[in-house]
């Protein structure tokens, strides 16, 4: 997936928006909190990207080529991928989705209701 689309499916989840954060970093997030970062460059080219896995997730993601712990953020089991086409698109979106599930169900219930996450 090109860095486009990966921004454009991000800002389609429930409740997500995006904030540029510590230069040119975009953060997306739910809720007021990050679920996912793409580190940006010139405002062209990828510095990775970042996510919030699941515990098993993060043992299997990490033993992949060009993924490993996130910087400053693994104790959170967050992972870095150096671009996001080392996962095949449908798989990173079904990360994606989860990181940001994962982040939204930490939310209190009043936010998640007023996000339209729960009924």
């Amino acid at each position: 997936m090109k860095l486009a689309d990966v921004e454009k499916f991000l800002l389609a989840l429930p409740g997500a928006t995006l904030s540029i954060q510590w230069g040119n970093d975009r953060v997306f997030k739910v809720g007021g909190k990050m679920f996912a970062v793409i580190g940006v460059h010139d405002d062209k080219t990828s510095g990775g990207m970042s996510f919030k896995a699941s515990s098993e997730s993060f043992r299997i993601l990490t033993e992949l080529p060009g993924i490993k712990p996130a910087p400053y953020l693994a104790r959170a089991e967050w992972v870095w991928l150096d671009k996001p086409a080392r996962l095949p698109a449908k798989e990173l979106k079904a990360y994606l989705t989860r990181a940001h599930a994962i982040i939204a169900s930490g939310l209190p219930k009043k936010t998640q209701r007023e996000l339209g996450l729960t009924a």
